[in-house]
């Protein structure tokens, strides 16, 4: 795939794919370029820190364990890794309807980060290279990338590059008014030289900011006071297909490491007094910080001031690991100083005599507005240049991987000269994540939920294969032994829909499980199938309770009960899924000229001309384009096709 590179000059190697950064979006995409044969590079200032969890040690979450899941139905890595550094499980939401299902695993940190390099290399054609890239190397014309520089003096050729950045590019890092770092993460130096570079590209850019919190040592802590909360880890796996060759049965060995208990806490007013008293000295509120931060990940001084009537806030704390007793504070992220956090922890029940292990700090960040990015996630203006991750505004490691596997398949599927691929809303989160990017930008750092889909009912997070896993295999992205892993489990699925449609149970066989669900027995023998649509009874159960032997996993028999439980409601939202999906089939083609369309309102020629949608489906969800203008548009561009 690699075409001669001779006329760079001096360049080490050329590769088809370079990924600059190997976070969560880096690695989702050097790996997703891999598996379709190219040649690929990550380049990263420090390979010990391949995969870091930079903040919270915790993947998924609603709708996050949903991406995550599609993540490695694609093919990624995050759930693979999650599976093997998984110290404690909980499925959110399990009191609300499926849609809503959210897995949640805190992770041991060292062992994440060296599982997701470790997956990493399996690769034979993805070399790992530390570096710091200091600039792109461009064309003539500066019109297309044709590699990188690094600050060391190295120089490799590409025909397409990835960045992922992260907060790196002319980070700052705040701790309290007076301290400013500069940096892209707690120790790590930011990357100047390139956001300089894009800058004098012409490339619009904005500033985000996020926090973390401090660490505590886990020794110094009075669990006594504390609410313990347990892992349900249920034999659950993120990934379908880790190295195990068969679905795991009820009563299995777990496959991930010792579980560990999370301790829930309070913020009280005591804490809140502390805060309130040196709000000033924040960053955030002292005059230090202008850009925005995560609205729904807010900083603990943000929480007092835009919620003073609350009697206290949540706070848990969270494991680090097994081979450490350090503690992550989930719920005071902060930029005070030093001195007031200490204060301020000192004032939570149970950690009156804690030690500080690390301080929180608030941290500035470039990003770059997405509506500069085409679907594929590729910058319009340069091309084979990609961006993945937060430098596209977002936040959250599940959001950046899921753009990290886009970007690194378009990269891949540029170089083959293949169609781009695009995943539509109602195929995925990961459809909603790009489409909402490329066609709506950010005015805060985006966050996925569940409300962001109008597909929630059928996009969840355990069919996550079924929907996505077709478009792998059709990629070529897939090995012949995940394709047969792959079919096992949908056909497991399958079968357990067939146990419940041939299978019956009587009154007797089932009088114990339905009184306990709170459900009327039965009066004569019934198909498990028309049982099983009642509230709070368990397909799995009521096939165990006929006497079926051969048992479909936990997993499979999980989504064939919601199939056949909430069937009605499904299908009505298929309806409008296939209606969706015929908008996106209609192509739009680049280069129109909206502004002579005057059969359209001004407001749309002009949103249309600046974002240049693909498909209808993206020009409708455009804010300021109405359905006339829609219906308008279908017009001007058959009547264009027809000349």
């Amino acid at each position: 795939m690699i075409r001669n590179a001779s006329h760079l000059g001096g360049t080490e190697a050329a590769y088809d794919v370079i990924v600059v950064g190997a976070g969560h979006a880096g690695t989702e995409a050097a790996v997703a370029a891999a598996r379709l044969g190219a040649r690929v590079a990550i380049v990263t200032s420090a390979l010990e820190t391949i995969g870091q969890m930079s903040c919270n040690p915790a993947i998924g979450g609603v709708a996050k364990g949903t991406v995550v899941r599609e993540v490695d139905a694609l093919g990624g890595i995050m759930g693979r890794a999650t599976d093997l550094a998984s110290l404690q499980f909980r499925m959110l939401n399990r009191g609300k309807g499926p849609a809503v299902w959210a897995p949640r695993a805190q992770c041991d940190r060292g062992l994440y980060r060296r599982a997701v390099r470790s997956l990493l290399e399996e690769h034979k054609g993805l070399d790992t290279i530390q570096g710091t890239v200091a600039r792109l190397i461009l064309d003539e014309r500066n019109a297309r990338v044709l590699g990188i520089e690094t600050l060391e003096g190295r120089r490799f050729g590409a025909r397409t590059i990835i960045l992922t950045t992260g907060t790196f590019l002319r980070g700052r890092i705040h701790i309290g008014t007076e301290t400013r770092l500069t940096g892209g993460r707690a120790g790590e130096p930011a990357a100047v030289h390139l956001a300089e570079q894009l800058e004098v590209l012409g490339l619009q850019v904005a500033r985000f900011k996020t926090g973390t919190p401090p660490r505590i040592d886990g020794r110094s802590v009075d669990f006594s006071h504390l609410q313990k909360q347990e892992s349900e880890i249920e034999l659950f796996d993120y990934s379908w297909s880790h190295f195990w060759a068969s679905p795991r049965r009820d009563g299995e060995a777990t496959r991930h490491p010792r579980q560990l208990p999370c301790w829930i806490t309070f913020a009280g007013e005591k804490a809140k007094a502390v805060i309130r008293e040196n709000i000033s000295r924040s960053a955030m509120y002292g005059g230090a910080i202008g850009s925005r931060g995560p609205r729904y990940c807010p900083s603990v001084e943000d929480k007092i001031v835009r919620f003073p009537d609350a009697e206290r806030h949540q706070i848990f704390l969270e494991p680090e690991g097994h081979d450490t007793r350090e503690m992550y504070v989930n719920g005071l992220s902060t930029s005070l100083p030093v001195d007031v956090q200490l204060s301020m922890l000192h004032a939570v029940p149970g950690l009156e005599q804690a030690r500080m292990t690390r301080a929180g700090y608030a941290i500035e960040y470039d990003y770059y507005p997405p509506t500069q990015l085409d679907s594929s996630l590729q910058v319009r203006v340069l091309a084979g240049l990609y961006f993945a991750g937060q430098i596209n505004g977002t936040t959250g490691y599940e959001e950046a991987a899921g753009q990290g596997v886009v970007a690194g398949y378009n990269a891949a599927l540029g170089v083959l000269d293949r169609p781009p691929l695009v995943l539509g809303r109602e195929t995925s989160y990961l459809g909603v994540l790009v489409d909402d990017l490329v066609t709506r930008g950010v005015d805060e750092p985006y966050r996925l939920f569940t409300s962001r889909s109008e597909f929630r009912l059928t996009v969840r997070q355990d069919n996550a294969l079924r929907r996505l896993a077709p478009t792998a295999v059709e990629l070529g992205a897939l090995s012949g032994d995940e394709r047969e892993r792959v079919d096992r489990r949908l056909l497991e699925e399958d079968r357990a829909r067939e146990l419940a449609e041939r299978t019956s149970v009587t009154p007797e066989q089932s009088d114990g499980l339905l009184r306990a669900a709170g459900s009327a027995p039965l009066a004569h023998s019934m198909k498990i199938v028309e049982v099983t649509k009642r509230q709070d009874v368990s397909l799995l159960d009521l096939l165990r309770a006929a006497g079926v032997e051969d048992l479909p996993s936990r997993e499979a028999a999980i989504t064939a009960e919601l199939e056949i439980k909430y069937g009605g409601y499904f299908e009505r939202e298929r309806v409008q899924a296939d209606k969706m999906r015929r908008m996106g089939a209609f192509a739009l083609g680049d280069g129109l000229p909206y502004g002579d369309m005057r059969s359209l309102s001004v407001e749309a020629r002009q949103k249309l001309a600046a974002l240049e949608p693909a498909t209808l489906a993206q020009a409708s969800r455009i804010p300021g384009v109405s359905p006339n203008d829609l219906q308008n548009l279908v017009l001007e561009v058959e009547r264009r096709r027809a000349t």
